[in-house]
């Protein structure tokens, strides 16, 4: 799908700042693409852009109002379609990686229809899958797998692809997630998959490649998580990665939006060994990335210094650090 652009971000009134990840996601990857935010009342995360009303932004030449927010459900609040509706009015399209498409919404579905303007439910497909077949293919892939939700793995995919094609490496970005894909252009949300077409869908995202070719792969859930590890392991057995990453936060004592403990990064190590071996017997483990976010600087040092030499693997942050330790690892273990 084509979305226009310059992009005015819509982040409601969500509660906390991973509430915003999606429009967070573009602004960190895409910030030519992004005019300012709108925030209603006591909303509780900031992109950093500058706050602007609808008027303003069109007036400065947004084309499309983003709904940057992710909930749990993925539903649209009521309160939140009348800010959308008037953003039709004044002219912008709108995009949303929510669950709920905006089409069904009839206020959103008559303005749209008689304004002109385009609806993009980002989340949502056109394309007809198979269902995953676990048959060797060519190329090399990576994927990015975390002990949680929200740890870092769609940046840890991005960040592996830019260094790596510093490098001069093929590879390619895939994205598996909505605000992947508003940041690739391209992709597939595999969470909104019916559920037996999930392993195909991750097959399709990553097909067959030169054998020196790098799929970086956007991770999603966690095997861990009880709510969300269906995807994840739809994910591992159908993108049938040769190595993974390991992207965990170290401030949380719970999984995001369940009761349960945090798995230890040697937990999800084994496995997502374990469990990828169905359709890659030699899949590996390559590294650590560790969302240091909430760490003072030297915090965050001597915790990648500890998890490194308990793990004898390399360890980063995606975006306080450098990818290099964890690309020259790859480039090791799996020489062209």
């Amino acid at each position: 799908m084509e979305i226009e652009r310059p992009y005015l971000l819509f982040l409601g009134d969500v509660h906390d700042q991973l509430a915003a990840k999606t429009a967070q996601g573009v602004v960190d990857w895409r910030p030519d693409w992004c005019l300012g935010q709108m925030r209603l009342p006591n909303c509780q995360a900031d992109t950093g852009l500058a706050d602007m009303t609808i008027e303003e932004a069109v007036s400065k030449g947004a084309r499309t109002m983003v709904v940057g927010v992710v909930n749990a459900g993925g539903v649209l609040p009521d309160h939140w379609v009348a800010e959308i509706v008037k953003a039709i009015e004044a002219g912008m399209n709108v995009a949303t990686g929510l669950h709920k498409r905006l089409s069904s919404i009839p206020a959103i579905a008559e303005a749209a229809a008689k304004h002109g303007a385009k609806l993009h439910d980002v989340r949502f497909s056109d394309i007809s899958f198979a269902t995953g077949k676990g048959t060797k293919r060519p190329g090399k892939r990576v994927l990015a797998v975390g002990t949680d939700c929200s740890v870092g793995k769609k940046y840890t995919a991005l960040a592996l692809d830019v260094e790596m094609q510093k490098r001069g490496m093929k590879s390619d970005f895939r994205a598996t997630g909505q605000t992947g894909v508003l940041i690739s252009g391209r992709g597939v949300a595999l969470d909104a998959v019916i559920a037996d077409f999930i392993s195909g869908a991750a097959e399709w995202i990553s097909p067959a490649n030169d054998e020196d070719h790098w799929d970086c792969i956007e991770g999603q859930g966690s095997l861990f998580h009880p709510s969300f590890a269906g995807v994840t392991l739809g994910l591992l057995h159908g993108s049938q990665p040769d190595c993974f990453v390991v992207c965990h936060e170290p401030t949380r004592t719970k999984m995001r939006g369940v009761e349960h403990p945090l798995p230890t990064i040697q937990q999800v190590i084994d496995r997502t060994i374990i469990e990828g071996q169905l359709t890659n017997p030699d899949i590996q483990c390559v590294g650590l990335c560790i969302n240091t976010q909430k760490l003072s600087e030297e915090d965050a040092k001597v915790y990648m210094e500890t998890m490194a030499k308990e793990h004898d693997l390399p360890c980063v942050d995606p975006i306080r650090t450098s990818m290099g330790p964890i690309v020259d690892e790859i480039q090791k273990r799996y020489p062209s």
